[in-house]
């Protein structure tokens, strides 16, 4: 499956050289990237550099890291020094950051391999990728079908084969939705896990980082390589060591599954969850249902405070200092006014006056303070929960990815594919995403293992055992390198 340790152990035993490899990597994306448009920007230079680099370790009879020498992505919100960074918005055409992120310096140290940027929605605003200026990425499964959103061009950049594993953002789901859509692995950490220094803003305090990968092996083993606190992002607060404890036996864990999340869900993404329950019931583990009833609160909540955020953190980009600038103005009022008209797309623009609205003096109050006071409770429902189980099982979407098109002739339906992520985000929580089946189109349906807080070993633990089980659920696609 082009796993990482498989990468790895290859490189170990000279079967390839990294060079090798990565010239095949960029070879795939040279043939595929036309179709699945998952990658805005390659960067075969800098990927090939870093690839002769550990070729002479290798060769050197140096040890090598797990992740040393495999080649990934990031989403395009992520600050690469020297490297365009655009949030796949005309605002930000020709950006180039002058620091890395702390997750792409992390891996950077380590000798990860970047072939490339990939696409998302703008500012991460979206469940389909459409709204990025590049045009939308494409499910690797079909590509008629959406790759989901934000992190859809990551998602698709896996799922097809021309990214080992990438690094998504995840607001209400980004990472998880399109994990989802495109039949791969997705982890959403606790929030303050990962230092979100470098990533540009969406919500911040709703934003993480995460990994997409084609095992749960491979997301334990990047999840581990980038958690950690780091004193320029003051809600870090560290975590990992999850790889240790992932064949742990999950003999008498207690399971949740809370009736809300059925509710409205596509009868064969259901379907695929509860055969996953029976999976882990022959497993030995014990499936408890109970009622959640704050859910139907979570949609509202969440974009109530997103809007707000997004509001306040898209203020800075007024073309003064760096990114678009409207070519004709009578002042500076007016140039501001029309570089942020021009310069952001429709569904970032909708967000924005959303969230003014809710900040204004006369609905504060009303919205986002009611907002805000909601997302305790939503905080405290999931505590009481994890008194009676110890992870929550649930769809991460009640569908499978929907065609090309369907988020514009359907915009609210498309808000409400994030009705079962984002209560992870409200209330801080791991989650992750892992294949589960497939519907009757062969498109993949993905379920969500939801932990308590800093609980990323156990969730994981339980998506590894699942894996094995039903390794089935985990296929490639016709796309991409063959190992």
């Amino acid at each position: 499956m082009g796993t990482i340790a498989k990468i790895h152990e290859m490189l170990v035993n000279k079967q390839v050289s990294c060079e090798e490899l990565t010239k095949s990597y960029l070879s795939e994306i040279e043939k595929a990237n036309p179709e699945l448009n998952a990658y805005v920007c390659v960067t075969p230079e800098a990927a090939l550099k870093t690839a002769q680099a550990v070729d002479k370790k290798i060769a050197a009879g140096e040890e090598i890291g797990s992740l040393e020498g495999v080649p990934m992505t990031l989403k395009d919100n992520m600050s690469t020094k020297g490297i365009e960074t655009t949030c796949c918005s005309k605002i930000l055409s020709g950006y180039k950051p002058i620091f890395d992120a702390t997750v792409w310096e992390t891996l950077k140290s380590q000798n990860a391999v970047l072939l490339g940027k990939t696409n998302m929605d703008e500012f991460a605003m979206g469940s389909s990728c459409e709204n990025s200026c590049f045009g939308g990425a494409a499910n690797p499964f079909n590509t008629n079908h959406v790759a989901g959103g934000s992190s859809g061009g990551v998602s698709s950049a896996v799922g097809g084969n021309i990214a080992a594993y990438g690094l998504g953002s995840d607001t209400g789901g980004s990472i998880r939705q399109p994990a989802s859509f495109c039949g791969v692995v997705g982890l959403k950490p606790t929030y303050g896990a990962v230092s979100r220094y470098g990533l540009i803003a969406y919500a911040s305090s709703l934003d993480q980082i995460g990994p997409i990968t084609k095992s749960v092996e491979d997301a334990s083993l990047v999840f581990d390589a980038i958690a950690g606190k780091d004193k320029r992002d003051s809600t870090s607060v560290g975590g990992g060591n999850t790889y240790a404890t992932l064949d742990n036996d999950i003999k008498g864990m207690k399971i949740g599954i809370a009736r809300e999340y059925l509710d409205g869900v596509r009868d064969d993404v259901k379907e695929a969850v509860l055969a996953a329950a029976e999976v882990y019931k022959s497993l030995g583990a014990e499936i408890v249902y109970f009622d959640l009833p704050i859910l139907k609160f979570a949609l509202p909540v969440y974009y109530i405070i997103a809007c707000a955020e997004a509001s306040s953190n898209l203020g800075r980009y007024d073309g003064i200092r760096y990114g678009y600038k409207t070519a004709h103005y009578t002042g500076t009022h007016d140039m501001i006014c029309r570089t942020r008209s021009e310069g952001f797309g429709e569904e970032v623009k909708r967000r924005i006056l959303l969230g003014t609205y809710v900040l204004s003096a006369g609905y504060y109050d009303a919205y986002y303070k009611k907002a805000q006071n909601l997302r305790g409770t939503i905080i405290s429902a999931f505590n009481k929960a994890f008194e009676q189980c110890d992870v929550i099982l649930a769809p991460t979407v009640p569908m499978t990815a929907f065609e090309k098109g369907h988020a514009t002739s359907d915009p609210i339906e498309t808000y409400l594919t994030d009705i079962c992520t984002v209560p992870v985000n409200i209330a801080g929580l791991p989650g992750v995403s892992v294949p589960c089946g497939f519907n009757a189109k062969g498109m993949p349906i993905g379920m969500q293992l939801i932990g308590k807080s800093f609980g990323e070993a156990q969730i994981l633990n339980a998506a590894y055992k699942y894996q094995q089980a039903a390794p089935d659920k985990f296929i490639d696609t016709k796309w991409g390198v063959k190992l």
